[in-house]
């Protein structure tokens, strides 16, 4: 069995927090499109459609967020290679 290099707390946190923000942006997208669907079939109203828009928008700015601090993160710890 190969020698696998050490991986740090911090470094498991920031994988999880990124596995997260793929999930968010993955089930959100699954979800908005499945809302847009019905919601085109059932006849609901224009303002139910923008709800789902608007919700959609802030889980895709949070998970946008997220990255961007594992990133900044990332970037300033002197043990990730």
């Amino acid at each position: 069995m190969p020698n696998t290099p050490k991986i740090s707390e911090a470094e498991r946190r920031r994988v999880r927090q990124i596995r997260r923000a793929a999930a968010v942006m993955a089930i959100t997208m699954v979800v908005w499109m499945g809302a847009q669907f019905i919601g085109g079939q059932q006849g609901w109203q224009p303002r139910f459609a923008f709800l789902f828009d608007l919700a959609a928008f802030a889980a895709l700015v949070w998970a946008l967020v997220v990255t961007y601090w594992v990133w900044k993160e990332r970037k300033r710890d002197p043990d990730h290679r």
